[in-house]
C-alpha cells in the first residue's frame, strides 16, 4: 500500500478565516459615511455594500486598475444604494475613501479570531509551513503586520502577486512555486465554498471548509444556499491542527 503524503504546507485565506471585522463592515461603512452624508440606515448600506462588492469583482478582477480606483468604486456604488444624496457624495468622496482605505489597512478596522493567533503558533512549532493566500488587495499583508500575526507566514500572497485571484486553479499551482510547496502535501483553509473549498480541491489540494458556529458563522461571503454534502468542514482552527496531525500520523 502507498504512503500517504504527509502534510506540509497550510494556505490560509484572510478574510473570514483568520481574521474578522472589529465591528460589521457596514457599519463602519455607516460610521465614516454619517459626518459627510448624514446618516444612511445601516441595513440599507449592507445591502448595498454586498451589490456593490459583487458587481465590482465581476466587473474589474484582481482589483484591476489599481486597488484604490477599485475601492472607490465600490464605497460611491455603496453610498448610492444606501441613499447618500448625490451632490454631497461628489464633495466628499474625496475625503471618504482614503479615511475607509486606513481604516481597513490594519487594527483599526480588523481583530484576529481568538483562535487565529495559537493555532498559527502551534503549527509554526509543528514545522509546517505557513502561507497566507487571499483575494484581498495589498493591504491585507498591512493588516497582519498590525495585528502581530506576519511572523508567523513564510509567505503572504495575495491576487495581485499571483495575477489571478481563488478559485482559479493557477492560483494554487503559483502558491506552491512561491512557497516551495508540493500540491498534494498542501491543505487550504478558507470560509468560502467556491473560492477557498472547491478551488483548492480542483487545483489537487486537500481543504478545509471554515464554518464557525454563532455569529462568528455569519460572515459577509456565506450563501444561504449553498450545499454542504460531502464537504470536510472545521468548526474552528484547533481542528486545522488536529486534521493535520492526524494525516501526518501524531
Amino acid at each position: 500500500m502507498a504512503c500517504r503524503q504527509k502534510v506540509t504546507t497550510v494556505f490560509f485565506d484572510a478574510l473570514g478565516t483568520l481574521i474578522t471585522p472589529r465591528h460589521p463592515i457596514h457599519v463602519q461603512y455607516a460610521e465614516v459615511f454619517e459626518p459627510y452624508l448624514g446618516k444612511l440606515e445601516p441595513s440599507r448600506v449592507q445591502g448595498a455594500f454586498k451589490k456593490a462588492l459583487k458587481d465590482v469583482q465581476r466587473e474589474k478582477p484582481v482589483f484591476a486598475g489599481g486597488a484604490e480606483a477599485w475601492w472607490r468604486d465600490v464605497i460611491w456604488r455603496t453610498a448610492i444604494g444606501a441613499g447618500a444624496p448625490v451632490q454631497s457624495l461628489n464633495k466628499s468622496l474625496g475625503a471618504i475613501v482614503p479615511r475607509l482605505m486606513q481604516r481597513f489597512s490594519g487594527s483599526e478596522g480588523y481583530k484576529p479570531f481568538v483562535d487565529s493567533v495559537p493555532t498559527l503558533e502551534t503549527l509554526r512549532a509543528a514545522g509546517v509551513r505557513i502561507v497566507m493566500l487571499s483575494n484581498g488587495d495589498p493591504r491585507m499583508k498591512t493588516v497582519f503586520v498590525d495585528l502581530g500575526i506576519a511572523k508567523y507566514f513564510d509567505h503572504m500572497l495575495v491576487s495581485e502577486d499571483l495575477g489571478n485571484e481563488k478559485p482559479a486553479r493557477q492560483v494554487w499551482v503559483d502558491a506552491c512555486l512561491h512557497a516551495g510547496a508540493r500540491l498534494e502535501e498542501t491543505v487550504h483553509v478558507g470560509d468560502e465554498l467556491e473560492c477557498d473549498y472547491k478551488g483548492a480541491r480542483h487545483a489537487g489540494v486537500h481543504a478545509l471548509l471554515v464554518r464557525r458556529p454563532g455569529p462568528d458563522g455569519n460572515g459577509e461571503h456565506k450563501e444561504t444556499d449553498e450545499v454542504l454534502t460531502d464537504v470536510e468542514i472545521v468548526r474552528n482552527l484547533s481542528e486545522v491542527v488536529a486534521w493535520i496531525s492526524q494525516m501526518n500520523g501524531r
